[in-house]
């Protein structure tokens, strides 16, 4: 299945080696097999520092303030609800494109020592977090959404090795 998703990761900061770009690969692929995406999709994904976020978060989002991770979904999803292949995939290149999804690589550095673990792990928790918004979870209700988001995330590091 991991032939099938085409994950490229570009980075217009330093500090994005190859193990760091399999570990978000890998973390994304975690969510697409969890989620039961079995058809070919492509997810985006953007490296940068917070000089980039914070740009990126002010011309996408109207907040001049610098974030860990953004998301932005190509589909308009609920959770457990996903894309048809058969009418959204690019007939270009037959992947059905999920998002993209820019991560800050200074701010999950700062947000790893703030919390007590690995930066591998914190990389790999924002891959998760926003894979899964591009697939249609939220938690900007801070009640139901926030809770089943968060049981995703944690049963997905879990899987991955990289609980709490």
């Amino acid at each position: 299945m991991a032939k099938r998703h085409y994950i490229p990761v570009t980075a217009d900061v330093p500090g994005a080696s190859d193990s760091l770009r399999a570990l978000l690969r890998r973390a994304i692929r975690a969510v697409l097999a969890a989620e039961g995406v079995d058809f070919p999709c492509e997810v985006d994904v953007s490296l940068t520092d917070d000089a980039g976020i914070h740009e990126i978060n002010r011309e996408m989002r109207n907040v001049d303030a610098p974030t860990d991770v953004l998301s932005f979904p190509a589909f308009d999803l609920a959770p457990g609800v996903l894309p048809d292949p058969a009418e959204d995939a690019d007939p270009g290149s037959g992947l059905v494109p999920l998002g993209d999804m820019v991560i800050s690589l200074e701010r999950a550095r700062a947000q790893a020592a703030e919390y007590g673990h690995s930066q591998r792990r914190e990389l790999a928790y924002l891959a998760v977090h926003s894979t899964l918004h591009l697939l249609g979870y939220d938690h900007l209700d801070e009640g139901p959404q926030k809770a089943q988001m968060r049981a995703r995330e944690e049963a997905i590091m879990a899987e991955l090795g990289l609980a709490r």
